[in-house]
């Protein structure tokens, strides 16, 4: 007899296990760490940042109807209409990417962005990848400007009690420094062929003008109930709006993501924590600028920069000094940003980590001492 193949049904599981290789990684981490290092309950809880969640799920709910809606291929022929190359049309998208992360944080402006170069993608010969990869750089590069940027920036700023303009300006050289690398990049990486329409596929139409209207402004009360903490309310809302009014949205978002994020933030915030950890850098000379960048960048690597934001916050008086590194760890590996984790999440790429990493690993070796020399000249 031959051996045995697996069924069409075992065969799906498998590779949807293998798709899903990143949750698994930290649910294991997560397990493993609650057996050698159990916690009490209150712990898990602000491990598992239950409002940051709850806003991801409200943004994942507002952009799926959005989606559904027609509204992002309508805008994707409107921006392609005023492009005249890909290389133009990277420009246009990662400058597009970076302000929108000053002003409404890094993963809302991915939220915006990424499906409409999907869509842009579909009806022209944009290289998608390249381009999700490039907006993934451009957001950490726009967010780290603004105070409200990204979530380690709201977390120093509000630490620091910094004015805003001073935050700003502070940050000013890095961001400069990030974006034009970025843009060089995009001019260097991205075809400078003539863009290619693909007839065919170009439908202008917006397919529901009232699911996209409510919500576009779901998506808008969303992101102003976050800005006041009251994320799992507008969560809530979002979940019984289209219960009722789309349900077959709801079927079509990707709820692993929120499970992915939830295992994330509870391997992580244990792992930064343990006992190790901490005597680690408690033999690290904080009062040192290169000591307190190199930290900032490492420990993003490893953690993540929001958890690396909350394990040195407390270990350095210079909150412009921690904001600096822990931006620039941003880039490297994915873990770095989970903005880059979103990006290629929303893309649904193939390839797409490795592409990631071979771009962002190298762009980080290349940003970094650039950056720290800028900083260090421009500080007071």
């Amino acid at each position: 007899m031959g051996d045995a193949k697996p069924s069409s049904g075992a065969s799906s599981w498998i590779q949807k296990l293998q798709a899903e290789w990143l949750l698994l990684l930290f649910a294991a981490l997560t397990i493993m760490l609650a057996l050698l290092d159990p916690q009490p309950f209150a712990k898990y809880q602000h491990w598992l940042q239950l409002p940051t969640l709850a806003g991801l799920m409200g943004l994942l709910i507002a952009i799926q109807g959005i989606r559904d809606s027609g509204l992002v291929q309508h805008a994707a022929g409107a921006v392609v209409a005023r492009a005249h190359s890909l290389r133009s049309l990277g420009l246009l998208l990662i400058s597009a990417t970076a302000l929108l992360s000053m002003v409404l944080t890094n993963d809302v402006s991915l939220f915006l962005i990424v499906p409409l170069t999907l869509a842009i993608s579909g009806i022209s010969n944009l290289p998608v990848l390249r381009m999700v990869v490039l907006e993934a750089l451009a957001v950490n590069a726009g967010s780290t400007l603004s105070p409200i940027g990204n979530p380690q920036n709201l977390l120093l700023w509000q630490h620091s009690s910094l004015p805003l303009l001073h935050f700003v300006l502070a940050m000013l050289p890095t961001a400069f420094v990030m974006f034009v690398l970025v843009a060089a990049f995009t001019w260097l990486w991205l075809p400078r062929d003539r863009i290619e329409l693909t007839p065919d596929k170009i439908d202008g139409q917006v397919t529901s003008n009232r699911l996209g209207a409510w919500s576009t402004a779901a998506l808008a009360g969303m992101v102003l109930l976050m800005e006041y903490h009251r994320a799992p309310l507008g969560a809530a809302l979002l979940l019984v709006l289209f219960a009722l009014l789309a349900r077959s949205s709801l079927a079509r978002i990707d709820w692993l993501l929120l499970l992915t994020f939830a295992a994330i933030f509870l391997g992580l915030g244990h792992f930064a924590e343990l006992p190790l950890v901490r005597n680690a850098l408690d033999r690290l000379d904080f009062s040192q600028p290169l000591t307190l960048y190199a930290s900032g960048i490492v420990a993003s690597q490893l953690i993540s920069n929001v958890p690396a934001t909350v394990l040195l916050l407390d270990r350095t008086p210079d909150a412009i000094a921690l904001a600096v590194a822990v931006n620039v760890g941003g880039f490297g590996v994915a873990i770095g940003s989970l903005a880059n984790l979103i990006a290629l999440r929303l893309a649904k790429q193939p390839h797409g980590l490795r592409l990631l990493h071979l771009v962002s690993i190298p762009f980080l070796l290349v940003c970094a001492p650039l950056v720290y020399l800028a900083w260090r000249w421009t500080a007071p």
